[in-house]
């Protein structure tokens, strides 16, 4: 230890490990779920941005998700709101969603990254999941309609981010009270499952009256 100690301060190295320097790596089940969450919003933003594509070349396509007044993917992809960024918003998707992928096949093959990497996917699902659920405001109260791909996004979204946030909390990237701690392993799977069912509710009641006519 002594020797480690010397050989540090003489290449000007810090002699105590930092911890948030420790690279983590990933059991198999966050793994798989980031790949498969990754690959379902993937397929939204794939098909979406396809029917984009049609509906530029022809105005009256009508895609086929587009089944009745309230789901109406079409209704959807021709308003301002899908295209925030000066760019249909599946193109973002199509990225973000692509290196989720990229990561959970990492983690399969043993990949171990540093405090700093999983903070950053921190970041960039919490932005993902403020941006669904402004897409869900503006889908329900604006613009009122329903895409189900979009749905399909927003549900992959929000299982990636829930489970994201734990494992960051497990490993101390995230600062939490030890019985914080312990309700979120234990009760993992509650606060999407929450989640999802409130985005459900809403879409229930919103047009309670198309769905019970």
């Amino acid at each position: 230890m002594a020797a480690a100690v010397v050989d540090a301060v003489r290449t000007g190295e810090d002699p105590v490990p930092d911890e948030r320097a420790r690279a983590v790596g990933a059991g198999r089940g966050f793994a798989l779920l980031l790949v498969i969450t990754g690959f379902a919003g993937l397929l939204a933003a794939w098909v979406i941005t396809l029917d984009k594509f049609h509906i530029l070349e022809d105005e009256n396509y009508t895609p086929a998700c587009s089944l009745n007044p309230v789901v109406s993917c079409g209704s959807i992809m021709e308003s301002e709101q899908a295209e925030v960024f000066g760019f249909p918003n599946p193109m973002l998707g199509m990225v973000t969603y692509g290196a989720v992928i990229a990561i959970g096949m990492g983690l399969l093959a043993g990949a171990r990254y540093g405090r700093w990497f999983w903070l950053g996917l921190q970041g960039g699902t919490l932005f993902g999941v403020g941006f669904c659920t402004w897409l869900q405001y503006q889908s329900l109260y604006e613009i009122r309609a329903l895409c189900l791909w979009c749905c399909l996004a927003w549900v992959a979204t929000i299982v990636m981010f829930w489970y994201t946030t734990l494992h960051n909390v497990r490993n101390g990237f995230l600062p939490a009270p030890a019985g914080v701690r312990r309700t979120l392993e234990e009760f993992h799977w509650l606060i999407p499952t929450v989640h999802v069912a409130i985005i459900g509710m809403l879409i229930l009641t919103n047009w309670w009256d198309f769905w019970t006519s």
